[in-house]
């Protein structure tokens, strides 16, 4: 398994919606990590700066770069970016972050 991890952030005042959004996740994305080998996928929240800390754990990169183009992925995108800082494609700003220790 890949070990994937990076930051993102929640515009000023969004963070109960994100909470809420992610609360009623949809099916089919969930469907769609799991099918492309997503099988661990966490994200925690500083709450005093809006930073997003993600954390998942996935099958191969190829599969993770994947999902991006599938339909379900492209309208997740959309319905967030009102609550998120965004590229124009509509993709979340990260910030991909490198692993220095990991305890087995």
């Amino acid at each position: 398994m890949i070990r994937k991890a990076f930051v993102m952030s929640i515009n000023p005042g969004a963070e109960v919606e994100y909470e809420r959004r992610h609360k009623a996740i949809w099916p089919e994305l969930i469907q769609v990590l799991k099918a492309y080998g997503v099988t661990s996928y966490s994200i925690f929240l500083l709450p005093s700066t809006r930073q997003l800390f993600a954390f998942a754990l996935v099958e191969s990169e190829a599969q993770w770069a994947a999902i991006a183009a599938t339909p379900e992925c492209i309208r997740w995108w959309q319905y967030m970016a009102e609550v998120m800082p965004h590229e124009e494609s509509g993709a979340p700003i990260i910030t991909e972050l490198k692993e220095v220790f990991y305890l087995t």
